[in-house]
């Protein structure tokens, strides 16, 4: 089971994504559904994806359940719930309750959007993610190496929690990388109760200058600070379009990942993202 951790599905004519407003994001300022991506998947010999979320409303997450629930392909989904809605539980229960309910394996925040470096910490924060991993849920961090301190203490505040770490944090490939954030991804992986997607780092390069041999140091180092079982594939679709198509980008990282041996390869490609998110049964189901 070849899996596609990290894929959106959006349509700027019916909901505002604030993020997309930037001129450079013009060319992925259209509908993405289903019908697009399944040829991809099939072409790329991906057999199944999990769906992330790509805004701030409830209303998204109900939509990508229901789009769980006619689509086969798609056997997660990481949607948005408000971390700091005292009722927070009370609404969890009612999303499993949905048609592709059972779907749901993990909530986001915008993290790096927040003004506050240290959100994560609020103290009504850190209640939502008690009551979202009260119900087995992961936690995923969308963070830069800005936030990534208070990941770490976050993290350590739940050690039994599961979290995954979208775009290896993105690191600033661009500008050569950074000390900053190397630093600080090898201290959050010292937790070990954190995977790391490889996921977005195209997008993260200069979009038309950038190949596999550009992106091998970051994917080395996340390597490093991760181990074989923490690292996770996802094409980060159709944001990756930026930089290079689906296949570029697949070709692209399983290149990266299988310089570090078939193992490292083969299990970032669905085992680890398995485990990370609870896949297990769902996995068994479509074999």
């Amino acid at each position: 089971m070849i899996v596609d951790a990290h894929q959106h599905f959006w349509d700027p004519a019916r909901a505002d994504y604030p993020w997309m407003e930037a001129d450079e994001l013009a060319p992925i300022r259209r509908a993405f559904g289903p019908a697009d991506l399944a040829p991809l998947l099939q072409a790329n010999g991906i057999d199944a994806s999990i769906l992330v979320q790509c805004r701030s409303a409830l209303e998204e997450t109900e939509e990508f359940l229901r789009i769980a629930d006619a689509t086969p392909s798609v056997i997660g989904v990481v949607g948005w719930a408000d971390l700091t809605d005292a009722a927070l539980g009370e609404t969890l229960d009612r999303l499993r309750a949905l048609p592709g309910g059972a779907k749901l394996v993990g909530i986001r925040h915008q993290v790096h959007d927040e003004l506050d470096a240290d959100w994560l910490l609020r103290e009504d924060v850190q209640r939502g993610l008690t009551a979202v991993f009260a119900h087995d849920l992961a936690y995923d961090f969308l963070v830069r190496s800005r936030e990534l301190p208070a990941a770490i203490a976050t993290a350590q505040a739940f050690p039994h929690a599961r979290f995954v770490l979208d775009h290896a944090a993105k690191p600033p490939i661009a500008a050569g990388g950074s000390t900053e954030w190397a630093e600080r991804i090898a201290a959050l992986a010292a937790c070990g109760n954190v995977w790391c997607k490889i996921s977005g780092l195209a997008t993260e390069a200069v979009w038309d200058d950038w190949n596999a041999e550009r992106l091998f140091p970051f994917v080395a180092h996340a390597a490093k600070c991760f181990g074989e079982d923490r690292l996770i594939f996802g094409s980060d679709w159709p944001v990756c379009l930026l930089a290079g198509s689906y296949g570029e980008i697949k070709t692209a990282l399983e290149a990266c990942l299988a310089r570090l041996g078939p193992r490292v390869r083969d299990k970032a490609f669905g085992v680890n993202a398995a485990q990370a998110y609870r896949l297990a049964s769902r996995v068994g189901a479509m074999k």
